[in-house]
């Protein structure tokens, strides 16, 4: 559906209550609509229309507030974006959770962030500053917090107790965590029950909140590119890919062609990298020691490679607005190439080992299902949808980097259980190294970047990161600082739902589900 057939059917139902208009900058279409009419709208665009919520962008104006409601579809269609204006002493707003499901992280998140309250909503607060430990009022994304100024401690409150939800006779809470050894990061599991079987998970984050987005704000964009590398190394190129692409959108440039295949080449051989170490954690949580270790191996190669092709093992430093840092030769690159190769051969192997395990595939299969209703409801993103059927690549729905000009497929597995996840990995992971290949072949000569300036302005950018649907919106003040920077990555999507894999399954079966997953606390607790 183009802008014009969403406008003629906006103004059928809502006459001259909303107003539409499309923005070619930003390659999206904004709906300012009053704040009464946003659950309606939502819905229609979610229910109706199949759109897929992206999250929820707030902004603090001199004298109001602005809430950017973020939707997209198919490639076909631009990303539409709800607005909502009210004054600044107005902090009440509907809340679209009903609804719009995968909206509730984003509206808690806005409520301990900036004070707004989101009339519906069940549970509010107590969800990034924990009641335990933040006073009150505190509201740290707002213009007058100051964060050079240290937070008051607040005495504990030794009756303080996390909200049971099972209260059946007999009911009990198991906590694990958020202390974990080795390299796990904090995170606090409430598994309660009255048996064997997890009745309700509710997993609590941002132990190590790190204020990435209040940081960004009054900054130049070349340090807050440092930001978007280095909150989340396992995925630091995808991450500093979409900021990047939003400061060309915004700047009004596009990279050179030769810029564009090589940051696809880049970007598939982090992700080729990231589903191997998700594929040894899964064998690590099932136990099977061998496994982990040769997956552990092939990591290390694939690190090892992108340390010797560009400098740094996870690739940092080497995205800017308008292109590349540096050139990479074609001969490192076809070297590459042959090594991911036969590193994808010794992956099949492996992948081959796995499916005639039956101690493995018992651990995995019909275990953790999340069924597709499900995963659209709760917004779930990456191999953790795809697992469930709900396919919306965004490297196909909205294609970016020349992605549209390589052929590749999309695997989707429609149990999802733990095994159709581990499954999902290792198809895309030859997928990745496929693409690779293409990337490779179609590099031409020319340069690998294009000056970008850094214009006053706003947009949204986005990438298929390894796992998933990441997008950034970012705004430039006319000083040419950084005034927003909104993140919103594919792991604190997938956190939310969670709970649907866990629940109504056996205790021990909770570690093995958490790995399939693949989830990231740093991601998270940006």
């Amino acid at each position: 559906m183009n802008s014009s057939d969403l406008s003629q059917q906006m103004a059928q139902r809502w006459h001259d209550q909303v107003r539409m208009h499309t923005e070619p900058q930003r390659s999206c279409c904004e709906m300012e609509c009053p704040a009464g009419l946003l659950p309606e709208i939502a819905r229609w665009l979610f229910a109706e229309l199949d759109y897929s919520f992206a999250g929820l962008i707030v902004e603090e104006d001199p004298a109001q507030w602005a809430l950017r409601y973020e939707f997209h579809r198919a490639r076909e269609d631009a990303p539409v974006q709800v607005l909502v204006r009210r004054a600044l002493d107005e902090k009440t707003f509907p809340s679209i959770s009903d609804c719009v499901h995968a909206a509730d992280w984003h509206e808690r998140e806005a409520e301990d962030m900036f004070g707004l309250l989101f009339e519906g909503h069940p549970r509010l607060g107590d969800f990034i500053l924990h009641d335990d430990v933040w006073p009150e009022g505190v509201e740290p994304m707002r213009h007058q917090f100051n964060a050079q100024r240290s937070v008051p401690e607040r005495r504990p409150n030794p009756h303080w107790r996390l909200r049971r939800i099972v209260q059946a006779p007999g009911a009990f809470a198991m906590p694990i965590g958020p202390v974990f050894s080795g390299l796990a990061e904090s995170v606090h599991f409430q598994l309660e029950t009255v048996g064997e079987d997890v009745i309700r998970c509710v997993p609590r984050l941002f132990y190590k909140y790190r204020g990435i987005e209040k940081i960004a704000e009054g900054r130049s964009p070349e340090d807050v590119l440092l930001l978007a590398e280095r909150f989340c190394a396992t995925s630091a190129f995808a991450h500093a890919l979409s900021f990047s692409q939003a400061m060309e959108t915004i700047g009004g440039v596009a990279p050179p062609p030769r810029a564009r295949r090589l940051r696809v080449f880049l970007a598939e051989l982090e992700r080729l990298r990231h589903h191997v170490a998700a594929l040894e954690g899964i064998c690590e949580s099932t136990a099977l020691t061998v496994a982990a270790s040769q997956m552990a191996l092939l990591q290390e190669e694939l690190l090892r490679l992108g340390g010797a092709l560009t400098g740094h093992r996870y690739l940092f430093g080497l995205l800017t607005p308008g292109g590349l840092r540096c050139d990479l030769e074609d001969g490192a690159c076809r070297r590459a190439i042959a090594a991911t190769r036969d590193i994808l051969r010794r992956l099949r192997q492996l992948e081959k080992m796995l499916q005639f395990s039956s101690s493995f595939l018992d651990r995995l299969e019909e275990v953790g299902v999340v069924g597709t209703k499900d995963a659209r409801t709760h917004g779930l993103v990456g191999p953790v949808a795809r697992a469930s059927g709900v396919v919306r690549d965004l490297r196909k729905v909205l294609p970016y980097c020349d992605y549209e000009a390589f052929t590749f497929e999309t695997p989707m597995e429609s149990e999802g259980d733990g095994y159709a996840r581990l499954r999902i990995l290792f198809a895309e992971a030859a997928q990745s190294a496929s693409i690779m290949q293409q990337a490779g072949a179609a590099l031409c000569a020319g340069p690998v970047h294009t000056p970008c300036p850094s214009r006053p302005g706003a947009a949204l950018g986005w990438v298929e990161a390894p796992r998933g649907a990441a997008f950034c919106w970012l705004r430039i003040s006319e000083d040419g600082q950084v005034a927003r920077y909104r993140l919103m990555p594919p792991s604190f999507a997938n956190w939310h739902g969670l709970h649907l894999a866990t629940e109504n399954f056996a205790f021990q079966d909770f570690p093995i589900i958490l790995a399939t997953f693949d989830l990231s606390v740093a991601e998270n607790d940006r």
